[in-house]
């Protein structure tokens, strides 16, 4: 099967659809398909890849790679490969990794296109919280009246690099809490630092790692500061594969206090399989990648994070009844179940 890849993200770009876009290619040429990503990300050449790989492709370069492919798959829906795809009228899968509005929870006329245009391919979300967010938009129509959108969605939660991301035993767990993300206000760590200072007031005074980078770096080290936390929060920049793993390793709890509702977590599957419990917030899909394997707390809530990470820091017992769910937890996720779903739905389509 000839398959046509595209994520509008991929690397050397960091995220999370990066992250998912390498494995499900890579996993796709290796299981025998002839795989081609395409890409608006800018970068050179990736030298070990076995699938090919297009930068940048203009609407014309598209067009003749569609031509030549069985199937057409969407890393996350774009309107400027999609389009050419439903013209060329071949087979596509459109895998949706986040809800479709803008940042702000509203629906512009972009996503009013996309919606409209979800009934002439194959859907697939990756959290059931998804899912649920298109069968709402299905169910209600675009604003003006329109009919609602009739198609099935399906559920595929995305894989983790399990090749990467495991219990290595000789690593000591002798740190507390870390945190792996976007330095942003979404993702909520000055949330998770007001949660150490609640819990400093209880007795409580756990090490922090902060991995990540980003705009709000700066104003997260002077709140540690100001909130007289120097001591207990590191910051350990960016880390990515073998290097997170290990940090991951060392640490007993991991938590994703995220603002706003994430559409699923990837990270949060990372940190389990590395022997983490998760302490992360409720909305959204990122309370499924958790499962049985962690606790949860409202978004935006900072008593009841400190609250949840109380309880995990004063409970060995409970720490390690979380890690014991991991291993059924995380099968569904592995990269090869995962894969094996998308290559039987794609099968069927050329059938």
């Amino acid at each position: 099967m000839k398959i046509l890849f595209s994520s509008y993200a991929f690397e050397p770009s960091v995220g999370g659809i990066e992250s998912v876009s390498k494995i499900l290619a890579q996993k796709f040429a290796a299981a025998g398909e002839q795989v081609h990503v395409i890409t608006e990300s800018p970068g050179d050449a990736i030298p070990s890849a076995n699938y090919r790989l297009t930068r940048r492709p203009s609407i014309t370069e598209i067009l003749r790679l569609l031509g030549r492919c069985d199937l057409f798959f969407q890393n996350n829906i774009s309107l400027r490969s999609l389009i050419p795809a439903l013209l060329a009228r071949q087979p596509t899968l459109v895998v949706h990794q986040t809800w479709l509005q803008n940042v702000r929870g509203g629906i512009g006329w972009q996503n009013r296109l996309k919606q409209a245009l979800l009934r002439f391919v194959t859907n697939v979300a990756i959290s059931q919280a998804i899912r649920d967010h298109i069968a709402r938009l299905r169910k209600n129509g675009p604003a003006g009246g329109a009919p609602a959108l009739q198609f099935p969605v399906s559920v595929i939660g995305n894989p983790y690099d399990d090749a990467v991301f495991h219990s290595v035993p000789n690593i000591a767990r002798d740190h507390a809490i870390v945190f792996v993300g976007r330095l942003v206000s979404d993702k909520g760590v000055d949330l998770l630092l007001s949660a150490l200072e609640i819990l400093r007031h209880d007795g409580l005074s756990p090490g922090l790692t902060i991995v990540g980078s980003g705009s709000e770096e700066n104003t997260l080290r002077r709140l540690t500061t100001e909130l007289g936390l120097d001591r207990q929060v590191a910051f350990a920049g960016q880390k990515s594969g073998a290097a997170l793993a290990e940090t991951l390793n060392q640490h007993r709890i991991l938590a994703v206090p995220s603002r706003w509702a994430e559409p699923f977590g990837v990270v949060a599957l990372e940190g389990i399989a590395c022997g983490c419990v998760v302490v992360g917030s409720q909305d959204g899909g990122l309370k499924e990648a958790i499962g049985p394997c962690g606790l949860t707390f409202e978004n935006g809530n900072v008593a009841a994070l400190a609250a949840q990470l109380k309880r995990l820091l004063e409970d060995n017992q409970l720490q390690e009844e979380l890690r014991q769910r991991a291993p059924e937890h995380l099968g569904r996720f592995q990269s090869d179940a995962v894969v094996a779903s998308y290559l039987s739905m794609m099968k069927k389509m050329v059938a």
